[in-house]
């Protein structure tokens, strides 16, 4: 296995809603700047792969169009995945372990304020039996959570904590987009939104875009003084019918974590890719993550959760936390789909 590690990361300002430029105008911005702190040359990357979703665009291969952000010349080998881009931050990564590339960029973006998200994500349910009864992002999060407080695996106390917690640190983090300091007990005297979920249990709608360059080897050891080495990374699915998961667990996480070799005695960071408060607690049970951990110093998804992209951030926050000193190994994690049915985590180490 060849030594990959991330050695750049850029993303935009998160928005409710970016009506001042296109995607790929905030795709370029975001590959220039990664490019530019990798310190790598443009012709020397290798492959480049980008993450995004047609539903959400609005438009069948919408990822065509932002390819003209990464300019016409020198030619590339690009590809895409229909999934957040920490899936083709993985593709790119195992391109390089082929051999095929020594340094690649993985992109993502999304606007989700351009249609009514929740109902939009109803596509993602079965055809048949789910989708046709218009149940949408929102109240399969509430089922889940429900389920969860039925088996006393979470409260709405914690949950509510978790949302405290987010948006508090959220306020170091120049791109989020919900940030400021609240109390438990005022969030708790909400109303309910979709039972049992308040509002301060949901992501914001978000509009974004993340880049990040990953390099082997020497390349990334010669323009970075402590890349973000990935040491191990893997990802899973469960089934697509929610009906028959017990959505109190996640077992595609438990078994990631156990193929990435997860320890919580040796992270100092996780970076969870949680768009709904009960679902942060129940990645932390399925990782047995205790307080020696520090979860989401970005924010995470409830502070900004960009479709397509947040999971990509997840892993170039990660990164920002070994290159601060901040953590020495870190977690990310990155979802996709209903009630966390898809789940990537990756391990990052310093030097």
């Amino acid at each position: 296995m060849r030594d990959v590690a991330v050695v750049s990361f850029a993303q935009t300002p998160y928005k409710r809603r970016e009506n001042t430029r296109s995607e790929v105008e905030m795709v370029m911005s975001v590959v220039a700047q990664a490019i530019a702190d990798s310190g790598i040359p443009k012709r020397e990357i290798g492959f480049t792969c980008s993450g995004s979703s047609d539903y959400i665009a609005g438009q069948a291969f919408a990822f065509v169009g932002a390819v003209d952000a990464l300019g016409a010349w020198p030619p590339i080998s690009e590809s895409h995945v229909e999934m957040d881009g920490a899936w083709a931050l993985y593709e790119a990564w195992v391109k390089i372990q082929c051999g095929m590339a020594d340094a690649a960029l993985a992109f993502a973006f999304g606007r989700s304020s351009m249609g009514t998200l929740p109902e939009t994500l109803t596509m993602q349910l079965d055809p048949y039996t789910l989708a046709p009864l218009g149940v949408d992002a929102v109240g399969m999060a509430a089922l889940q959570a429900r389920a969860a407080l039925d088996a006393g695996t979470v409260t709405e106390e914690a949950m509510a904590e978790v949302a405290v917690r987010s948006r508090r640190d959220a306020k170091a983090n120049p791109e989020a987009q919900l940030k400021g300091d609240f109390e438990v007990e005022k969030l708790l005297a909400e109303p309910y939104w979709v039972s049992p979920l308040r509002k301060h249990d949901c992501p914001p709608i978000s509009d974004g875009a993340a880049a990040v360059v990953i390099a082997a080897d020497d390349v990334a050891r010669r323009v970075h003084r402590n890349p973000a080495w990935i040491r191990a990374i893997d990802h899973r699915i469960e089934p697509h019918q929610p009906g028959i998961r017990n959505l109190t667990r996640s077992p595609s996480v438990t078994l990631a974590g156990q193929k990435t070799h997860a320890d919580p005695a040796h992270l100092d960071v996780a970076e969870l890719h949680a768009p709904f408060t009960h679902q942060e607690l129940i990645l932390r049970r399925a990782l047995e993550l205790g307080d020696g951990v520090r979860i989401n110093p970005s924010g995470g998804a409830l502070a900004a959760n960009p479709m397509m992209v947040a999971g990509l951030a997840r892993i170039g926050e990660a990164a920002r936390q070994i290159w601060s000193g901040g953590a020495r190994r870190a977690l990310a994690h990155a979802t996709q789909g209903h009630c966390l049915q898809q789940n990537l985590v990756c391990i990052l180490e310093g030097n």
